[in-house]
């Protein structure tokens, strides 16, 4: 597959799983069994997550590899808050608490701390596109979401949309499932809540009844709100597994699990997407995806993924032609890893994906990730 297929297709099946979550959004599993049996159609349109990762294209898209806090800091000002003249709806609560705190003034990382809603998973929501920049390269997508994660988010708000940027940029350069959970990992500490999270899911998919193991093994039950980043990471990378990859059956699967439905399958469709392609979508859920109505962020309003994911490729192409590579402008994704901080994978190692074989060892587990 070509890289503009995969990146079709990881677009194509983000808006699709946050569509067909939509409607199971904070609902149990046995919920949504009572109410739809398995949820497979798409019954609207898609929230927050496809519209954030839009935003988060357009922000590779002009800036590349030399992305940073400030520069995305600056698009919040620019073209978001002023079209801003009553509630957001649909947004979370830490593009809520963003909003407000650069209203005030506020400088990243202040914008992704004050708030107190760091940790939840609206970076992961919006890190596809990360990946889909950087196929292939964990360690500089995780370097580049980061970036975006400071202006909103903080510790494991930001550790799990590094986790999907990584699974993402795998799955863009061919990675198998394991591989995949592999890439995720490698790109956080080991002893995070997120890795922590990730393993424990990865093995509840053993038990007989997997989707009851893995809200025995990641749900926070206790907490009165579902967007919690190191859960919905774990429960989306174990979908996408579960399902072998097929976009249909891990997005089904991911939805089943309810909690934050939409968003869990969004992660989970833009996983299975990249390494799909376009056609690994079903074709009656493509039909269903028309070009955003800006609900939520009214400068995205009638953009199309399909065309996002286009820019996105033209951009990396760009990129590479200019001498970026796939590492970016700081030279290979080994040294620029170690100038970042590259966290270790949970079995001790952390490593990238090649795109033409498996993990390789590249940090140790003393490292930690800059600017959390």
């Amino acid at each position: 597959m070509t890289h503009r297929d995969r990146a079709r297709g990881c677009l194509l099946g983000l808006a699709a799983g946050d569509a067909l979550g939509a409607p199971a959004e904070n609902l149990t599993p046995e919920q949504i069994r009572r109410r739809w049996g398995r949820l497979t159609e798409i019954e609207g349109g898609g929230t927050d997550d496809t519209e954030y990762a839009i935003f988060a294209a357009g922000l590779l898209v002009a800036h590349g590899h030399g992305l940073t806090a400030e520069l995305v800091a600056a698009a919040y000002r620019d073209l978001v808050i002023p079209a801003v003249t009553g509630p957001m709806r649909g947004a979370g609560f830490s593009e809520l608490g963003t909003v407000q705190a650069l209203r005030r003034g506020l400088e990243p990382p202040m914008t992704g701390l004050i708030h107190q809603h760091g940790w939840s998973d609206g970076l992961a929501m919006r890190a596809a596109p990360y990946g889909v920049f950087c196929p292939g390269d964990p360690v500089e997508a995780a370097r580049l979401v980061t970036e975006d994660g400071r202006v909103s988010q903080s510790g494991e708000g930001i550790l799990g949309g590094r986790a999907v940027a990584g699974a993402v940029a795998a799955a863009m350069a061919g990675a198998d499932p394991a591989q995949v959970i592999e890439a995720a990992l490698s790109v956080v500490p080991a002893d995070s809540w997120t890795a922590r999270n990730v393993v424990r899911a990865r093995a509840a998919l053993t038990a007989a009844d997997p989707a009851q193991a893995l809200h025995d093994a990641v749900v926070a039950r206790h907490y009165p709100w579902t967007d919690v980043a190191p859960e919905a990471v774990a429960l989306a990378l174990s979908a996408c597994l579960h399902g072998g990859g097929d976009v249909e059956a891990s997005v089904t699967f991911a939805v089943s699990l309810g909690r934050d439905a939409d968003t869990i399958a969004a992660i989970a469709g833009a996983v299975a997407g990249a390494g799909q392609g376009e056609s690994g979508v079903p074709a009656r859920w493509a039909a269903r995806i028309g070009p955003a109505t800006g609900k939520c962020l009214p400068v995205v309003a009638g953009r199309h993924v399909l065309d996002v994911a286009d820019e996105l490729v033209t951009a990396h192409d760009r990129a590479r032609s200019a001498g970026g590579g796939e590492a970016g402008p700081a030279g290979s994704s080994a040294s620029a890893g170690a100038r970042r901080g590259v966290a270790a994978s949970a079995d001790g190692g952390g490593g990238e994906v090649n795109p033409a074989g498996p993990m390789t060892q590249a940090a140790g587990n003393d490292e930690r990730v800059e600017g959390l």
